[in-house]
């Protein structure tokens, strides 16, 4: 099992790699969703840390669907972060009929060469998510997607996450779930959709506040659980 955990600024990735988290998605703006971090930010969490850092690449929170001006700013975005060292970006478009925005996706693609990529929830306001899915599985630069397996928490859309397990089954694409886990309930969650990587972010702060620090203890427990296979098996 892979953890991911949303860090917001430096002490957030300092304290997630210590306490077991695999890989980070740097966000800012957390209650809007995530936005774009500052490009300063993005520079010295790579520093910090030496597990990959995935940086969010969303110029506002209006919506999924982008016009020509915000791609182009988030090919700037794009960019930048891949000078700063980062290991890959997370982005997500849609068009007003709710499918992928392949125009965009392309684009950003184009820019992206080494960088691993993650396509976001935006996913979840599709109107078809095994399409959808199918779509994003001929841009092999999409390495995976982040998904609740629509607009309810991931618990409570088990046989959507599982459907898109096996959709991507047998390719590089590997479905990352979040949204609503918790620390109670991610091991039946796993069991029951095959997921292999898990994404946390106020669940694991302190008091399940998304503006509070992360709390060092939970991060601890939930990796101990998620890596430690002796701990999985204990009921």
């Amino acid at each position: 099992m892979l953890l991911e955990v949303i860090a917001t600024c430096v002490e957030d990735a300092v304290v997630a790699e210590a306490n077991g988290a695999d890989r980070l998605e740097l966000i800012t703006a957390i209650t809007e969703g995530g936005l774009t971090p500052g490009i300063g930010m993005v520079q010295q969490v790579v520093k910090a840390v030496a597990i990959p850092v995935h940086v969010m690449v969303r110029p506002h929170s209006r919506s999924f669907v982008y016009g020509e001006v915000d791609v182009l700013t988030m090919e700037a975005e794009v960019r930048a972060i891949a000078d700063a060292g980062a290991a890959g970006i997370v982005f997500g478009a849609i068009t007003a009929e709710r499918t992928i925005d392949e125009a965009a996706l392309e684009r950003i693609l184009a820019l992206s060469g080494g960088l691993n990529v993650t396509f976001h929830r935006a996913f979840d306001e599709l109107a078809d998510l095994p399409s959808g899915l199918r779509t994003l599985l001929r841009y092999p630069q999409v390495n995976r997607v982040l998904t609740s397996g629509g607009p309810r928490p991931a618990p409570q859309a088990v046989p959507a996450i599982r459907e898109l397990v096996e959709i991507a089954g047998g390719s590089p694409l590997r479905i990352l779930a979040g949204h609503g886990l918790t620390l109670e309930t991610v091991s039946r969650f796993v069991a029951e959709t095959g997921v292999t990587e898990v994404h946390f972010g106020s669940a694991v702060r302190i008091g399940g506040d998304g503006l509070a620090p992360l709390d060092p203890s939970k991060l601890l427990r939930l990796s101990r659980l998620l890596h430690d296979k002796n701990e999985q098996k204990t009921p």
